[in-house]
Order: structure tokens, then sequence, then C-alpha cells
């Protein structure tokens, strides 16, 4: 039988792609998410790229958003659909922000981008900040999946910060700064319903 973890992750691993008002680019795991953010947009999956995250820690992996910003306009995302956030300097923070930008934009389907080893994590964060700010919004997995497992980037392998991910997650449930697997299983049959 499934444990309620194993049930989660193959929800988020397998959840199709929707048109969205917007992509959410997290900032982390250096300049690795930008490629997945640039093709969501450049395949018409969201006219708009709002980059989160502002620690600036390249040795870490952190780059703030005005730097993606340049990437993705290098990449040819036109500067007139981007919006960044540099308050934010953990998932929490970047959370919060995206669901304050989608209460303030009127954006109702939110195509999320973290690294794969992230994205567990940085769903469960913004389900609980969505919950936390009454929206009700359309929040789709769309990572960053073709990214080496064994390759230390500097900041480690991201078999190994898979781990931490999920240690994180049971850190984070007590503190009440992420929702619960339950929870997510509920969204996902809801919109399953809702947004068909």
């Amino acid at each position: 039988m499934l444990t309620a973890r194993e049930r989660f992750i193959c929800l988020v691993d397998n959840e199709p792609l929707r048109r969205a008002d917007v992509i959410f680019l997290l900032e982390g795991d250096g300049y690795r998410r930008v490629a997945r953010a640039v093709e969501l947009f450049q395949a018409h999956w969201a006219p708009m790229v709002m980059i989160t995250g502002g620690l600036d820690d390249p040795q870490h992996g952190a780059v703030p958003a005005h730097i993606l910003k340049a990437n993705l306009c290098a990449a040819g995302v036109p500067d007139g659909a981007i919006l960044t956030d540099e308050d934010s300097l953990n998932t929490r923070d970047q959370a919060v922000a995206m669901m304050r930008c989608s209460s303030v934009h009127g954006w109702g389907t939110a195509l999320l981008v973290a690294s794969h080893y992230h994205q567990y994590r940085a769903y469960l964060t913004f389900l609980k900040a969505m919950q936390e700010y009454g929206l009700d919004l359309c929040l789709v997995n769309a990572g960053a999946r073709d990214l080496p497992w064994h390759h230390d980037e500097g900041w480690g392998r991201r078999i190994d910060l898979l781990e931490t991910e999920f240690e994180k997650i049971e850190k984070y449930r007590h503190l009440e700064h992420v929702a619960s697997y339950e929870d997510a299983f509920a969204y996902a049959s809801r919109k399953e319903e809702s947004w068909k």
C-alpha cells in the first residue's frame, strides 16, 4: 500500500499542464529553472511570468529576481511580460507574495515552476498560503524536471537535497507553513472537477 507521501509524489509528478494566467518562477537552484519558464511562456501556456526571490547568494544557488529577469529577456521573453518580487527570502515568503499578487491582478490559474526536488515543498507551501489568503487559485505543478540528480552544482546534489526537502516538509508542517498531504489530495480532487 502506498504511503500518503508516495501518493503525493505521484500526484505532483503527473499533473497535466493547463493554460494559465501567469507562470510563478521561484528563485533557487541557480539559473536551472529559467529554461522551464521560457519553454512554458514560448509555448503559450501563460502570457506572464512572475519571478519571486530576492536572496543574493549564488554560492548556494540563490540568484535574485532581477538577474533571472535578465536571463528571461535574453531568452526572448518580453520585458513587459515579466513581473518581479525581490522582497521574498524563502519559499514561505514567495508563496505569500504570489498570493498577494494573485489577489491584486485577479489571476485564477498559475503554473508553479521550481526544480523537481523542491516542487513538493513549494506546492505544499503555496497551497497553505492560498488557504490563508482565502483564494481559490488553480495552482498547477510545472516543475523543471530535466535536471541531473547526482551532479553537485556547488550547493549539493539534487538527490540529497530531495531528502532534505521532505525533512523540511515535516518541520514546517509543525509550524503550519505547509499544507498537509491530505489537503493536497482534497485540493487536487476538487481542482480536477472544477477546472476541467
